[in-house]
């Protein structure tokens, strides 16, 4: 589960979406407040120009976005982050403006220094990460080239699809462009065995849509439809640009929606997605030919070229039965036109400009009220670190991540795990039999802070100057094989799903491990040069969000091993069910715009973790601070100091259509709420303001949550 963008299994949800549309819910998940890749904030001196290290250099929470006419019993968001608010309105170019933003620009620079220069060393060895980033960076920003090529480098696959002329013929096409990295119609990887943690199995996953969620399909509302209308005109101008005239284009575009619709009806909800017992369906070959009876798996598995594979996770059967039934109902005809449209749409970021700007007319502009398209830069800057992140992770961490930073994420750790680890032998709803298992599985956390200790072997994929789009498929491919290759082998627990760079964190729970990439280890989340209390509500409650993640509605159905199984005693489950009923409501009563509220069960986890964490993080700092009494900072006392931290990381504006996106697919709460939710229910919160019955950031007793 990331901190941001949480993920119960990453390799599935990245596998659920074609590329293009990945990148851009990428974008989404970034500007939920957090960034690809970020370094260290803007400080006060640092705004200014004040060189580092001068005496306008501050630590810590940033006194000077405070908006102290606003009570901070009353509306602690706009204290904290009041004049930064006012002076950072959304940009053109994104959907959401938050403080990691800022962050992204600067790391981007940082990154793009790297790239320039390993794109002008024509002293690299060929075949070096060096050259490989180089290279892939300067085809990236070779706009003479991409826009001479057009759609050219789709020309050999398009005639491919053309020829079609069976199922089998579709099984074939079927599997040719997952390994370029176009989602067809299903998604297919690695997976770990949620029930033998030790084994690495196939998994297979619902997908196909174009769109960024099943919902967009079902929903009956206005908004709903006219966004489907709009994603219909938006498929006609896209094959349009690839020569079809305006009528046929009309008449594929209807055709993709159909077909689509009936997949996304087949589709498990969000919601239904974060139970993982809802997902895990391990299956032999005999079973999947009874799932499947127009699907020929033995093919497939010879197609793609990993016919070892004995056994597969299924994540959603009703999907697979559907689209075995429609292979043969719906016309070849039809199948034609609808991969011919997820290849361009999957295409689409490597072309020539038309292409990117119809791209970003629907994907930015519609689905997240975005103004402008991205320089271009920064999409190659973003495009490198996907396709070869831990290449320029390397560099990056040598240039950008002291080993005293290391040193001081790591201490913070030990003492947030042994903060949960006082909290688990003292929960009063928690029995003695559950408790013991709950602390043995603390006890055997993982922890990666920073990168990994074994970087990735590029080697065999091919990088050059020539085409960018096949620098990307073969990236693709490259990617494709590389997990493949891991079915059937003992789990590798050295690996990363993050990039070094990342501004992000996670839990997971098949690893149970919790990871946190050297970008989120950066103001304003950490600074080893600042007070306890603000990197304990920084990076202190980050930390307790992973480690509680390991105990929440999901991570409890995971033991110390990483298997699934129930450990909970059923007293003990209907106690924490109770008092997570109270965090559902309590997101369930915001209204965002209109008649949207946050969907309780979809940010359920998400804000347990929030609250549990910020909880944990204090009694951390509370417990690592004894009996000192650090003296105000500002004006401030450490115990104000540390919620100013918190909801401090959270300042963010977003446009009206992103909010819309985000709580249609996002399992966590808009940045807004995440800042107040949680210290609403703390009487820590209440203390260190001083605030009383009635105050609105004081929730009555009768209806505070508490669970950690």
């Amino acid at each position: 589960m990331r901190f941001l963008l949480k993920v119960q299994h990453v390799s599935r949800l990245m596998r659920e979406t074609t590329p293009s549309l990945r990148a851009y819910l990428l974008i989404v998940a970034i500007l939920s407040i957090v960034s690809v890749a970020s370094v260290g904030m803007l400080r006060a001196g640092q705004a200014t120009g004040s060189p580092k290290g001068s005496a306008a250099e501050s630590h810590g929470v940033d006194l000077t976005i405070l908006d102290k006419t606003c009570k901070p019993c009353e509306d602690f968001f706009n204290f904290a982050n009041g004049e930064w608010l006012k002076k950072n309105p959304v940009p053109a170019a994104y959907p959401s403006w938050g403080r990691f933003n800022e962050l992204s620009e600067r790391n981007r620079e940082q990154l793009r220094g790297i790239l320039e220069g390993a794109a002008a060393n024509s002293k690299a060895p060929s075949g070096s990460n060096a050259q490989k980033i180089g290279d892939f960076y300067a085809s990236c920003m070779d706009e003479k080239q991409i826009n001479a090529a057009g759609a050219k480098p789709l020309e050999p696959e398009f005639a491919r699809i053309a020829a079609l002329a069976s199922v089998a013929d579709l099984q074939a096409e079927i599997a040719r462009l997952q390994r370029s990295g176009v989602g067809g119609l299903f998604n297919f990887g690695s997976t770990q065995d949620m029930k033998d943690s030790t084994r690495v199995i196939g998994g297979a996953d619902q997908g196909g849509l174009g769109l960024p969620d099943r919902d967009y399909y079902t929903k009956t509302d206005d908004k709903s439809k006219e966004i489907r209308g709009q994603y219909q005109d938006h498929i006609a101008k896209m094959l349009g640009l690839v020569g079809d005239d305006a009528p046929k284009a009309a008449a594929e575009a209807k055709t993709i929606l159909d077909l689509e619709t009936k997949l996304a009806e087949a589709s498990l909800t969000n919601v239904e997605r974060r139970d993982p017992e809802k997902t895990y369906h391990k299956m032999s070959r005999p079973e999947l030919r009874t799932l499947t009876p127009n699907w020929s798996w033995d093919t497939y598995f010879q197609e793609i070229g990993y016919t070892n594979i004995d056994s597969v996770d299924v994540s959603a059967p009703k999907f697979f039965e559907t689209m075995s039934r429609e292979l043969t109902e719906i016309p070849i005809g039809d199948w034609k036109i609808y991969f011919r449209w997820h290849l361009v749409n999957a295409a689409a970021p490597w072309l020539s400009q038309p292409f990117v700007d119809e791209d970003f007319n629907f994907k930015g502009r519609v689905l997240q009220g975005t103004k402008e398209l991205l320089p271009r830069w920064k999409r190659c800057v973003s495009a490198t670190d996907r396709q070869l992140g831990e290449a320029l992770g390397q560099i990056y961490v040598e240039k950008y991540f002291p080993p005293k930073a290391k040193a001081r994420a790591q201490e913070i750790v030990g003492h947030l795990i042994d903060a949960l680890r006082d909290d688990l032998q003292t929960l009063p709803w928690m029995g003695p039999a559950t408790r013991q298992q709950a602390l043995a599985k603390l006890s055997t956390f993982v922890r990666k802070i920073g990168y990994p200790d074994k970087w990735r072997d590029y080697s065999s994929y091919k990088v050059d100057r020539i085409s960018y789009a096949s620098n990307q498929m073969r990236g693709s491919e490259f990617a494709f094989k590389r997990d493949l290759n891991k079915i059937g082998k003992p789990v590798d627990r050295t690996e990363w799903d993050m990039t070094p760079p990342t501004v992000n964190a996670y839990y997971n729970a098949e690893m149970n491990e919790i990871v946190f990439p050297a970008g989120i280890l950066q103001p304003p989340f950490f600074d080893p040069d600042a007070d306890d209390a603000s990197n304990y509500g920084g990076i202190g409650a980050v930390i307790g969000h992973e480690m509680t993640h390991g105990f929440d509605d999901e991570g409890r159905k995971f033991d110390a091993q990483g298997n699934m199984r129930d450990w909970w005693t059923p007293e003990d489950e209907k106690n924490f069910n109770e008092r997570a009923q109270c965090v559902k409501k309590q997101f369930e009563s915001y209204k965002i715009q209109d008649d949207l509220h946050e969907n309780g069960d979809l940010v359920l986890g998400e804000s347990i973790a929030d609250l549990g964490g910020l909880n944990i993080a204090y009694r951390a700092l509370e417990k690592e601070l004894g009996s000192k009494q650090p003296p105000s900072i500002g004006g401030f006392t450490p115990a104000q100091r540390f919620f100013l931290a918190f909801t401090q990381i959270w300042a963010a504006t977003d446009r009206p259509e992103f909010e819309r996106l985000m709580l249609n697919t996002n399992p966590h709460p808009l940045a807004r709420l995440r800042a107040i939710a949680a210290p609403s229910n703390m009487q820590a919160f209440s203390q260190a303001f001083g605030c009383k019955e009635g105050d609105a950031l004081v929730r009555p007793a009768a209806i505070r949550c508490q669970i950690w």
